[in-house]
């Protein structure tokens, strides 16, 4: 496909972003204003240029589905051999990827759901362990762990957000899904976000790898 035609039908501000192909770019927008033509534009129009080079662009969201939309899109525009994969997922592939030089330790098993673990969790504290309590504190840890927030830091932190329980109480339930966790030698999405953040953080070989081998990503 001629590069030109992929900017055909953009509006100004979409045009814009999708002609930005160096360094970082911020797309403030409400939903059902374009976010994904614009981002899926630019990746298109960053490989039909040459300027980016598909097998080393990524492309990151929050859904399987949303990846899967931009794929669908992608490949409409004649752009194939770019990754699209949800934040986790990405993460998961390059932690399993650089975990020999992370650990010694055979990769650990990935806890597919922690319902079980945080109603086990709930339980042994004397809170409800019906659906929706599990539901809304499994997403409170999840918010406590990416805020980097533990059993010990979470009872005096400042929260903005509206918990299922009180900071001390979530903090003790997080210290037995946590302890669960490690007697069974398993992780959740959160520990590979963090494990590989705190890689690429103090490892300077694999950072420079990782930079190396991608060009500017696109986020969603």
């Amino acid at each position: 496909m001629d590069p030109a035609a992929v900017l055909e039908g953009l509006d100004a501000e979409q045009r814009a972003v999708a002609e930005s192909l160096s360094g970082p770019v911020a797309v403030l927008a409400g939903a059902g204003t374009g976010k994904t033509r614009a981002i899926t534009h630019r990746i298109a129009y960053g490989v039909l240029t040459g300027e980016h080079d598909p097998a080393r662009s990524l492309a990151v969201t929050f859904t399987n589905r949303a990846a899967g939309e931009l794929k669908t899109r992608l490949g409409g525009l004649g752009v194939q051999g770019v990754q699209a994969r949800t934040f986790h997922a990405a993460a998961l592939r390059q932690l399993r990827y650089f975990w020999p030089r992370v650990s010694d330790r055979a990769f650990p098993d990935l806890l597919p759901s922690k319902a079980s673990l945080v109603a086990t969790a709930l339980s042994a504290n004397n809170f409800s362990s019906d659906t929706s309590m599990v539901r809304d504190v499994s997403a409170d840890i999840e918010w406590a762990r990416v805020n980097f927030l533990d059993q010990h830091t979470l009872p005096t932190a400042t929260v903005q957000r509206n918990l299922s329980l009180e900071p001390g109480q979530l903090a003790r339930v997080l210290a037995d899904y946590e302890q669960a966790k490690s007697d069974r030698g398993v992780i959740d999405f959160e520990d590979v976000m963090i494990v590989l953040v705190g890689a690429l953080s103090s490892d300077d070989a694999i950072a420079r790898e990782v930079r190396k081998t991608s060009t500017p990503s696109s986020t969603l």
